[in-house]
């Protein structure tokens, strides 16, 4: 890049985000014409030592005739981005503005690599400025791998192929190769896999020592007994019928006086408690309720079955089996009436058996152990460690969401991410009693987000999103950040928006996607974002508190065709300082 000692032009205005610079003259233009395009940065003085760091956001030239001849001056409107200490060091933002007079010059190298050099904590190479390729722009590695992230780009921007790249990153593949085979790193990802794309990213020879953990929809062993209870009604209750809540009820009931018959010794059960209980036995129960009968006879007002037993506790009959009840009648010597919720729950209980007996939600209805057993409630830390099997070395594991059934896919989300939120919860909880802090940094990413954690209040994937938004909220303070992916940012709830402190941009063409970038984006960066239509593939915008500045820039590795494999990508040799 070009440079010069000598100002090119002079502050004509300057106000909190903008300052507007005055160049006079076509051939000094000219001459620095590489340095003024849009995106580059010029260096403007402030008064004393010390220089204002601007990105250039708009050019725009007029001319005028003077003695006979075109005069030109070209408008500059930059943005402040930091400010140049001294001509030694680069710190965000600037407490001072330049004024109206103040020269203006174009940024030389030595300015650009004192900006974006690396440092104690600048310590990780992201990807190439765009503007000049051969800078890297160094982020804080700890600052951006511990907090949320968001990535967001429209369909062929390269947005898979930058996700995967920065995860490799983390875990150390570089190249089909485990730089940390010596050293495990202790980084735990979880990957919401949609599309079945990110297996060949993390496929690594044996000799490499990696931990890949794939999880399909025939591996995957999540016990419907591990349900909050958001994620049971949602699976097995018609929330806009009208008897819902009588439905929710009587299952509420039924759930926990079930729990309660198989695990004794727990206390104070409730309806969330993980522990196991007998869906089968649960549907008996709702099918009893629907034909109960109760006898009017001197002495009964309690159900009676056609042998005419006398009912007196629901619980040590409706489990067992389908009971006959004595036929309603009006006679008087065999009084009997149709139970509160006779008939009511004929759409329920058809919906119940329905449910059970779909062979697609086998992973979740009856998920076995190895040895074909089903899982019980001692077996809590077996189905944990599907997801988080290891403490002391690097573990990526890809649920695999393709082959889910659509309609328990948010189930599937929120139940995997509250078990990884418990985890990650109690071992800090662990770690400080011991005077410690948590050594086990856990990452999830959401790729294609906006398919169920959405910003519209479904009722459907209101499960998900709960789960989603609250470690969005609480998850850094126990060491779990969040990774958003999607191509329609528009349509990702806002709430997990709001609580990522760093965005990559690549390209967005819708126009509603743009403007919602642009509003998550703090004001004085916000300008940077009037490029995202025109990034070319693999490009993004970087802003967040990693970055010292906003960029623009090239991920290392532009896998074309999403062929995500690793020996396609080379890393950077960079350190990861997050995880």
């Amino acid at each position: 890049m070009p440079t010069s000692s000598k100002h090119i032009g002079i502050v004509t205005a300057s106000s909190a985000d903008t300052i507007m610079a005055r160049i006079d003259g076509l051939e000094t233009f000219e001459g620095q014409k590489a340095n003024l395009q849009v995106g580059r940065y010029l260096k403007i003085a402030e008064g004393n030592t010390d220089f204002v760091i601007a990105v250039i956001r708009n050019v725009k030239g007029s001319s005028a005739p003077v003695d006979g001849k075109l005069a030109w001056t070209f408008d500059i409107e930059c943005q402040p981005v930091g400010t140049l200490v001294n001509g030694t060091a680069f710190s965000r933002g600037s407490t001072l503005l330049p004024v109206p007079t103040e020269p203006v010059f174009p940024v030389a190298r030595e300015t650009l690599d004192l900006v974006f050099k690396a440092d104690a904590r600048f310590n990780y190479a992201l990807a190439l400025l765009s503007m000049n390729k051969q800078i890297d722009l160094m982020i804080d590695g700890d600052g951006f791998f511990g907090k949320h992230i968001a990535i967001v780009g429209s369909t062929g921007s390269g947005k898979s192929s930058t996700v995967a790249r920065i995860l490799q990153d983390i875990v150390g593949i570089d190249s089909g190769i485990n730089r940390n085979i010596k050293a495990q790193r202790n980084s735990h990802i979880v990957i919401f896999d949609i599309h079945a794309e990110y297996r060949r990213a993390f496929t690594l020879k044996e000799d490499q020592a990696f931990t890949l953990n794939v999880l399909d929809v025939d591996t995957l062993a999540l016990p419907y007994w591990l349900m909050n209870a958001e994620e049971l009604e949602s699976l097995f209750i018609e929330s806009n019928e009208q008897n819902s809540y009588n439905q929710v009820s009587q299952f509420k009931h039924a759930v926990i006086a079930n729990k309660e018959k198989h695990n004794q010794s727990v206390r104070d059960m409730t309806y969330d408690c993980p522990v196991y209980f007998s869906i089968e036995e649960v549907q008996r129960y709702i099918e009893n309720v629907n034909k109960e009968v109760i006898g009017k006879e001197p002495g009964e007002n309690v159900p009676k079955l056609s042998d005419k037993t006398l009912i007196k506790t629901r619980e040590d009959y409706y489990f067992d089996k389908v009971h006959d009840f004595f036929p309603s009648s009006q006679a008087k010597d065999a009084k009997a009436s149709n139970g509160p919720f006779y008939g009511e729950f004929n759409r329920f209980a058809s919906r119940l058996q329905t449910t059970l007996s779909d062979k697609r939600l086998g992973f979740l209805l009856r998920a076995t152990k190895p040895d074909g057993k089903p899982y019980g409630t001692l077996d809590f830390e077996e189905i944990v460690k599907q997801f988080l099997g290891y403490l002391n070395k690097s573990n990526v594991t890809i649920i695999d969401l393709s082959g889910i059934p659509f309609e328990v896919m948010s189930i599937v989300v929120s139940l995997v991410s509250r078990l990884v939120f418990d985890f990650c919860f109690h071992y800090s909880k662990v770690r400080h009693a011991e005077n410690g802090l948590n050594d086990v940094p856990v990452m999830i990413v959401c790729e294609e987000a906006h398919n169920y954690v959405p910003q519209s209040d479904v009722a459907a994937y209101r499960s998900s999103r709960k789960s989603i938004e609250r470690i969005a909220k609480e998850g850094r303070k126990y060491g779990l950040s969040l990774m958003i992916v999607s191509q329609r940012p528009s349509e990702v709830s806002e709430t997990i928006f709001a609580q990522c402190s760093n965005f990559l941009s690549l390209r967005l063409t819708n126009s509603n996607d743009q403007a919602y970038v642009a509003n998550l984006i703090p004001n004085n960066a916000r300008s940077i974002t009037d490029v995202l239509p025109s990034l070319d593939q693999g490009e993004c915008v970087v802003v967040g508190d990693a970055a010292l500045i906003p960029a623009i820039v090239r991920m290392h590795c532009l896998i074309r065709n999403l062929n995500l494999t690793a020996s396609m990508c080379t890393g950077n040799g960079s350190k990861c300082g997050g995880m």
